[in-house]
């Protein structure tokens, strides 16, 4: 579990980026921030790996601070995707996918497999091991860079708009391989995005910040649909009509999820 006990980061100039917050992101599940630009809701994110240090409050994973820890130990067990996958263009797939394995000491030989492993999990073909990032998609580059964050097989994962490069076909691909992962993997998982659908489609929990770093609600996406919290949470998810729209495609998403049918009978 990863818990916010009233952190802020406030910078020189006196900004607010994040705003007193307490927030819980629960062991096993995904946890959606989600909000409008300049909300907080990536140093929100940067917050847990130290990328970027609060000015005051508390970070705990499993009760640990993680001000208490070695930044670059604490990244090393951290699974992190950012937008447009951030991978090494000198780097071959199977050796961007190992890079964690092999800052860890692991056996070159263990840590490739395990890369082929992962490359087949995150639904690419391994025939792809020995090519470079530019000669992959965008929606392949994503899939390694899903690939290369769980290579350690991290606890957490932060993912910072991993989808959002990408068009809306590749998108839809690309969270529906996300939710069968998780199902299989159950990461504990913080997840930035700006849209509401995919926030919607994806969470088990859903954070809505706004500007200057507040939290407006934290709940589950049915909670969210039926009882937005206030006028501005009722507006991001775009008024009655979008409220409507949210529910019929998650309604949707659901007739698709392991289970559904039968418990619903």
């Amino acid at each position: 579990m990863i818990q916010f006990d009233g952190v802020t980061k406030r910078y020189v100039d006196g900004t607010v980026a994040v705003d007193d917050l307490t927030l819980q992101i629960p062991t096993g599940q995904i946890t959606v921030l989600v909000g409008p630009s300049g909300c907080g809701k990536t140093t929100t994110l940067r917050m847990i790996n130290r990328l970027i240090e609060p000015t005051s409050g508390t970070i705990t994973i499993d009760g640990e601070d993680v001000r208490a820890q070695d930044p670059a130990r604490l990244r090393r067990g951290i699974g992190y995707v950012i937008q447009h996958a951030g991978l090494f263009p000198h780097r071959t797939i199977v050796d961007n996918i190992a890079t964690v394995p092999y800052l860890l000491g692991w056996d070159k030989k263990k840590a490739r497999t395990t890369a082929l492993e992962l490359m087949e999990r995150v639904g690419l073909d391994t025939k792809m091991a020995r090519r470079y990032p530019y000669q992959l998609s965008g929606g392949q580059q994503q899939r390694v860079g899903v690939a290369r964050a769980l290579a350690a097989d991290p606890p957490v994962m932060l993912m910072d708009e991993p989808f959002s490069a990408v068009d809306p076909i590749v998108r839809k691909s690309l969270q529906d391989e996300f939710i069968r992962l998780q199902s299989e993997l159950r990461k504990t998982i913080a997840f930035v995005t700006h849209d509401i659908d995919e926030a919607v489609k994806l969470g088990h929990t859903v954070a809505v910040f706004k500007v200057g770093g507040v939290l407006a609600q934290h709940s589950t996406p049915d909670e969210l649909l039926a009882a937005p919290a206030d006028d501005f949470v009722r507006e991001f998810l775009g008024g009655e009509k979008g409220l409507k729209r949210l529910r019929f495609n998650r309604d949707l998403d659901r007739q698709d999820e392991p289970g559904v049918e039968a418990a619903e009978r």
